[in-house]
This record gives structure tokens, C-alpha cells and sequence, in this order.
């Protein structure tokens, strides 16, 4: 018989009152080698491999001036961005806090609200050629609702490079399994001379995401 007062529920928690789903999770990372590379590496996230990967396939990063880094937090793919392009001028935006980024301006905001995308082009102070977005909404549950929250965050990025990228720039956003949507992939195509989608390496293998990437922006007009 249980002593009295005692919760049953703790059965569920470890000896370091961690739920099994939080134990599952340590241990995944713990044998992760993109999370051991990171540490390695000096980058603050396995995240800055999913770019480093994508670069390898699609020449993103090399000789950039100016560049956009939408969902910035931690800022890995930022770190990625400064050891390739060192010159590069990057500013960043995230709802989360960031620490602080050598050669990197970054606004802890939303990047759906209003003044936003005004705050980053007067921080570049030019045109990017290149925007990149990991953003994702926070999920609830729902899968529909989710793909949709989700892909809200990838078609408002999409306007954001469409209205602001230098002649030849590129886009790089994350969107979920089925890739981008129709209508969104009509623009794009529309905007850029090539458009395509890739699922990097380090992207864990049960994972939903994909990355679209438009390269070749064509000049407005």
C-alpha cells in the first residue's frame, strides 16, 4: 500500500524528477553525433548543420554581403553564415532571446509584427541576397493547424525576400513534409530562376521538415 499523501504520478518521473518523454529526449540527444559535433564545432545548435549541408548542395553562403537570418535563436545558422561569409553584414529577428553574436545585429521581436520587416532593412542598410528562415509555429497538436501556422510563417518570409532581395538573391525556408504549397510555389517560380526543395541530413529522420530554396531573384518590374 502507498504511504499516504504519496502521488502515484511520480512513478512516471526518474530520480532527477524528469517525465520519461524528457528522459527520451536527453538520451537522443546524448547519442546525437550532429549535437556532439556541435559542441566540437563551437556552434550552438545541431541546426547549423541542416544550412552548412544545404550550402554544400546549393552554394548559398559563399562571397554574401548582406544577409537575413529569420528565427535567428540560438544562432547557429547565423555562426554558419559569419565562418563562410565573414564580411557578410547579418541581422537577425526572433521572438526568443539570443546571446549576442559577433558582427550580427539582432532584434528580439516578432517577425509578424507590424514594424518588423522596416526594422531589418534599415539594419542591413541595403538590399539583402540572402534570406534565410528556420522558423516553424509553436505546434498544438493538430496536424492541419499546424501545417498552417507554419506555413503562414514561410509565405510571410517569402513576401518579406520578395520585396527586399538584391537582382540574383536567394530565399532558404523551412516548410513541412509535402513541401510548399501551390500557390506559394507559383511565386516563388515566378520571383527566382530556380526553386527546389531538400530535406538535409541533419534533419532527424522522423522529422516533418523540408527546406524550399529559391536562388536567382529576378529584378522587379
Amino acid at each position: 500500500m502507498a504511504r499516504s499523501g504519496q502521488n502515484p504520478d511520480k512513478r512516471l518521473r526518474t530520480a532527477r524528477n524528469r517525465t520519461a518523454s524528457s528522459v527520451r529526449w536527453l538520451e537522443r540527444q546524448l547519442n546525437d553525433p550532429y549535437v556532439k559535433q556541435a559542441k566540437a564545432d563551437g556552434y550552438r545548435s545541431r541546426a547549423a548543420y541542416k544550412l552548412i549541408e544545404l550550402d554544400e548542395k546549393f552554394s548559398l553562403l559563399k562571397n554574401k554581403r548582406r544577409v537575413v537570418d529569420l528565427g535567428i535563436a540560438p544562432g547557429g545558422w547565423s555562426q554558419v553564415v559569419r565562418k563562410i561569409s565573414p564580411k557578410a553584414a547579418v541581422v537577425g529577428i526572433d521572438l526568443l532571446p539570443t546571446e549576442p553574436l559577433e558582427g550580427v545585429t539582432i532584434f528580439e521581436m516578432d517577425f509578424m509584427a507590424d514594424d518588423a520587416p522596416q526594422k531589418l532593412e534599415e539594419a542591413l542598410d541595403g538590399a539583402p541576397d540572402l534570406v534565410l528562415s528556420d522558423m516553424a509555429a509553436n505546434t498544438v497538436g493538430h496536424k492541419q493547424t499546424d501545417h498552417l501556422r507554419t506555413m503562414g510563417l514561410v509565405e510571410t518570409a517569402a513576401d518579406f525576400a520578395i520585396s527586399t532581395l538584391d537582382t540574383g538573391g536567394a530565399f532558404v525556408a523551412k516548410v513541412l513534409a509535402g513541401g510548399t504549397d501551390p500557390q506559394l510555389l507559383a511565386l516563388l517560380k515566378k520571383h527566382f530562376t530556380t526553386v527546389k526543395h531538400a530535406k538535409p541530413p541533419a534533419s532527424r529522420k522522423g522529422s516533418s521538415e523540408w527546406y524550399v530554396v529559391a536562388q536567382g531573384f529576378k529584378p522587379r518590374g
